[in-house]
Parts: C-alpha cells; sequence; structure tokens
C-alpha cells in the first residue's frame, strides 16, 4: 500500500474504535433529556418524521430515483476518496442552505426542512456508494447505503449492533433475499424512527432558527460523509 492507503488505515482504525465504544454518561443523559423532549413534540411533527422516513426507505429499496450513477472503475483510492470530499462539502453547503432557508421561518415551513434533508443524505450516499465502485442497482447495495445512514444517525448502543452489520457485511450479504420484494422494510425504518437530532428541535424557533438550522444541517452531512467515508473502507480494505 501507498502513503494514502497507510493513512487510510490508520483513521479507520481510529473510527472503528469510536465506533465500538461503550456509551458514556453524557450520551445517557442526553437520551434521557431526549425522551422527555420527544415527549413533548407535537403529533403533527411526529407523523412528518415517521412519514418521511418511512417514505425514504421505500424508496431507496424499491425505487431507481438515485440509481443513476454508473460505479467507478479502475481508480486509487485516493481519487475516490478526492471525489467524494467534493461531493461532501457540495452537499453540506446544500444542506445548510436548507436549514437557513426554513429555520425560524415557523412550525409548518420548519418542517419542510426534514424530508428534504433526509433527500440530499440519500443522494450523497448513492454517489459516495458509486464513487467507491459498487452498483446500487443492487439493492442489497442500496440497503447498506442505509445501514451507512443508520450508523451515522444512532445512540451508541444502536451503532455497535448495526457496525457489527456493516463489519461483516460480506457475510450478511449472502443471507439477504435476493428479491427484494422478501425484504421486511416495515420492520427496518422503525428503527430510525428511534433518532432525533435535539438541535433540529431548536430549528423551528423563531430569530435563532435560521442561523441553528443552517448549522445543524451542515453538522449531519458532515458527519454523515465521515461515517461513509470509512464504512466504505472497511469494504474497500476488508477489515475483519
Amino acid at each position: 500500500m501507498g502513503i494514502y492507503e497507510d493513512n487510510a488505515v490508520r483513521e479507520l482504525l481510529n473510527w472503528q474504535k469510536e465506533m465500538t465504544k461503550k456509551s458514556g454518561f453524557m450520551e445517557n443523559l442526553t437520551k434521557g433529556a431526549q425522551k422527555k423532549i420527544n415527549n413533548i413534540i407535537p403529533e403533527k411533527l411526529h407523523i412528518v418524521i415517521t412519514e418521511a422516513i418511512k417514505n425514504m426507505v421505500k424508496a431507496v429499496i424499491f425505487g431507481s430515483e438515485y440509481t443513476t450513477s454508473s460505479p467507478l472503475i479502475n481508480q486509487s483510492l485516493e481519487i475516490r476518496e478526492n471525489m467524494v470530499r467534493e461531493k461532501i462539502d457540495f452537499y453540506k453547503k446544500a444542506a445548510a442552505v436548507s436549514g437557513a432557508g426554513t429555520g425560524g421561518a415557523g412550525f409548518l415551513v420548519g418542517l419542510a426542512d426534514f424530508p428534504i434533508l433526509l433527500s440530499l443524505k440519500m443522494k450523497f450516499l448513492f454517489k459516495c456508494a458509486s464513487l467507491y465502485g459498487f452498483d446500487v442497482k443492487d439493492y442489497r447495495e442500496r440497503l447498506y447505503i442505509l445501514y451507512v445512514f443508520k450508523l451515522a444517525f444512532s445512540s451508541q448502543e444502536k451503532r455497535n449492533e448495526t457496525f457489527d452489520i456493516i463489519k461483516n457485511w460480506d457475510i450478511y450479504y449472502k443471507t439477504l433475499p435476493k428479491d427484494k420484494e422478501a425484504f421486511d422494510w416495515r420492520e427496518f425504518q422503525q428503527e430510525y424512527r428511534d433518532y432525533m437530532d435535539l438541535a433540529k428541535l431548536l430549528q423551528i424557533v423563531p430569530g435563532i432558527g435560521a442561523v441553528i438550522g443552517a448549522y445543524a444541517n451542515y453538522k449531519l452531512m458532515d458527519q454523515l460523509g465521515k461515517t461513509a467515508i470509512n464504512a466504505y473502507r472497511l469494504r474497500v480494505f476488508k477489515f475483519n
């Protein structure tokens, strides 16, 4: 391996430690606060979030909305990841614009940002998979994308479970039905419902919502980008 690949492996090893650490005191405290906040969130917001996630999962597994890119072949890891980072920068800026545009504009307008952000995240992940050379026309590759998404936006407890699946994807892949109609997408989408970023709740507050919306979206997309890079490095280097 070259210098770039050596550095990538070191980054990957550090990332793996982060993904497999135990839940800390602050995370448990945040989780408790999150549950309390979820209890006071208007039902309309819960419905919008649930439907947005449900529709996203269905579109990813069953649809062809994001499957236009062909796999990039015969390129070095450095070239691939430079292109991935360009996509991360583009989608971070797009997410920030969406958050700023809808933040602080009222409850109903603020709700509109959630499905927009989900769509941006999915478009990025499909581009990312193709740049690493994976064919997203195979629904099982699209399922991997959903697990990467879940890995990025889960509690540490769920993250540990999800990381185990991703790390052993070659084994898990063989257990999946070839027919996507046989996959239980309903159960899968419900797992996403447990996650809700607290910063996003402040996005609907007048006065500060625009700033928080832009910052939260930017950071969330950055977090997804870092997770995606390392999740695909796992497969490139075939870590066990």
